[in-house]
């Protein structure tokens, strides 16, 4: 697909640029093979949240936390030495088939795993000693202050802008670029994203204006996600609208979802809900649960559900990587165009 060749274009970009810094500096090494940021611009601070972060020197040992700056950095060529494991969605010691496929296809040795069984509650500080980081990406994460001040300790640590777990996936992905010093790249990077977001636009007029609203299922509510969240953003890049109805209801004070009781679903007034569910069997009891056929759009059929962790966490958000794998994305879109189909 397109994206994909311009990820490989990018990534491509980023390699030669480390071949050029090699030639000019008369050096006879060959690259590192977790590919050493050779970017521009070097010191380079970052200003976030949490602080204020100087990196002196392009990094050579990248170490990722929380979601989406891996597969970030891997779009740009930089392939992270250790990352933090995603448990709910492929189990403890294994990768994301995104991004295990990118280092098998570059040939380069798959990262360490870093433990996280709490979603970020803990972090295993003593493993981030051992990959021996030099700098820790982590711009989309829940890291709160006394876990970035310790992980400072090890390298330099690049947090989130505003608030934990709500920056939008461009954002985080120009982060990610700007702190490898390969601005430029990032930038070609998401005009590749955003081409590919304005012509599914293109090829759905129909979802000009469309609102909606992006629920989880609780026991006794539904976790309905905000505007602050990226799934959700990514979706108005396709001429969505959030529903007034989830600003209206939200208790989050700024968070990227919040709780509804089942009493109050009646008033989650939109055009159609995404629902996300951890299996099949799950998302096919949700159109029947008397429940939640208080929600207006649910009573309808005008449903679009993404299940099973793996595509879930492909669209929740998409990253650098999953715009365009098999299953994410695109088969979302389908579901929401057969929603707003229903009579």
């Amino acid at each position: 697909m397109r994206l994909r060749r311009s990820l490989i274009a990018v990534a491509g970009a980023a390699v030669a640029a480390i071949a050029l810094s090699a030639c000019a500096g008369g050096s006879t090494e060959p690259a590192a093979s977790d590919a050493a940021v050779t970017g521009e611009g070097f010191p380079i601070t970052m200003e976030h949240a949490l602080g204020e972060t100087v990196i002196e020197q392009a990094p050579e040992r990248v170490a990722t936390w929380g979601w989406g700056s891996t597969e970030a950095a891997i779009a740009l060529g930089v392939y992270p030495v250790a990352i933090g494991e995603q448990i709910w969605t492929v189990g403890a010691g294994n990768y994301l088939p995104w991004v295990e496929a990118a280092y098998e296809d570059a040939g380069v040795e798959l990262p360490a795993l870093l433990s996280d069984p709490e979603g970020g509650a803990t972090v295993p500080y003593e493993e981030f000693i051992e990959a021996d980081p030099d700098l820790i990406l982590a711009p989309y994460s829940g890291l709160t202050q006394e876990q970035y001040d310790t992980l400072s300790e090890i390298a330099p640590v690049v947090a989130y802008p505003e608030a934990p777990w709500t920056t939008p996936w461009d954002e985080e992905i120009r982060i990610t670029a700007e702190a490898l010093g390969l601005a430029e790249q990032g930038d070609e990077l998401l005009a590749s994203i955003s081409e590919q977001l304005a012509e599914t636009a293109a090829a759905h007029p129909e979802f000009a204006g469309k609102t909606f609203a992006g629920i989880w299922d609780g026991d006794g509510f539904v976790s309905v996600y905000t505007a602050a969240d990226s799934r959700i953003e990514v979706l108005t890049e396709l001429g969505l609208e959030v529903a007034p109805s989830v600003s209206k209801l939200d208790t989050s004070d700024g968070g990227f979802y919040y709780e509804l009781s089942y009493e109050q679903l009646d008033q989650l007034d939109a055009d159609f809900i995404v629902s996300y569910h951890s299996s099949k069997e799950e998302a096919d009891a949700f159109l029947t649960k008397p429940e939640v056929q208080a929600i207006p759009a649910v009573a309808a059929g005008k449903v679009a559900q993404v299940y099973d962790p793996v595509t879930v966490s492909s669209v929740s958000p998409p990253t650098a990587l999953s715009f365009d794998w098999e299953g994410g994305l695109p088969a979302l879109v389908d579901a929401i165009a057969a929603a707003l189909a229903q009579k």
